[in-house]
């Protein structure tokens, strides 16, 4: 194989690559756009030395392109974070697991593979966005009052609540305080649960998050006002 044909097998696994890590960075995820990049040239690098470098050798080249895939495997769990019950970066691992696939397709000149895999991944994590949050996570109307106190005040822990709350698909309806908080580490929420989460779930969802003192349930959460 020509000096040209391996820069070219690389590049196009990088471009590729690339492509798919443009959605997660633009997502803020923990694997971004040069993650994704360095992933993808890695498994075509490893594809190129197992296919190519050993040619000639008694050395079984299929055998560096098979650990390639349980090394994503360690990858991809580095991308996995747990927030009270729920987990994320799952979606991040399997799309490191597939641009690893589409770097050993690339680097063996299967084009047609290399860039439907690719299309296809980028129309899953793009796309199907749109119906996963209208469809597959729509909302019920269901609402719940919360009293969430923070063992410091700060926006740093509302943040951190607000981000679990986004990521288990639960809608802020109301965000306030009662005359009867002196105190400004604690808020009140009126919340809007998926169909898949009840109190239960709420409850050890919110408890789980580093500097929440204490959550409870709201009788009164419909008589929240929002707050400037």
């Amino acid at each position: 194989m020509s000096i040209w044909a391996v820069i070219l097998r690389i590049v196009v696994a990088a471009v590729l690559a690339g492509i798919i890590g443009i959605e997660r960075e633009y997502h803020e995820h923990t694997a971004g756009f040069r993650t994704h990049i360095l992933v993808g040239v890695g498994a075509a690098a490893f594809t190129l030395a197992s296919s190519y470098g050993l040619a000639g050798t008694t050395f079984d080249p299929n055998r560096i392109s098979a650990q390639v895939v349980t090394g994503i495997g360690f990858l991809g769990a580095g991308a996995i974070i747990r927030y009270g019950v729920s987990v994320r970066g799952l979606t991040t691992a399997a799309s490191l697991w597939t641009v690893a696939a589409v770097g050993l397709l690339a680097a063996q000149g299967f084009w047609p593979a290399a860039l439907v895999t690719t299309g296809i991944v980028v129309v899953s994590l793009a796309a199907l966005r749109f119906i996963e949050n209208r469809v597959l996570y729509k909302r019920f109307g269901r609402k719940l009052g919360v009293r969430v106190q923070f063992t410091d005040p700060g926006y740093a822990p509302l943040a951190l609540l607000f981000d679990a709350l986004e990521q288990a698909h639960i809608k802020i309806a109301e965000l306030g305080v009662t005359s009867e908080d002196n105190d400004r580490d604690t808020v009140r929420l009126r919340l809007e649960l998926p169909r898949l989460i009840d109190e239960k779930k709420l409850l050890l969802l919110i408890a789980g998050l580093q500097s929440v003192k204490s959550v409870g349930l709201e009788k009164d959460a419909l008589s929240l006002k929002i707050q400037p």
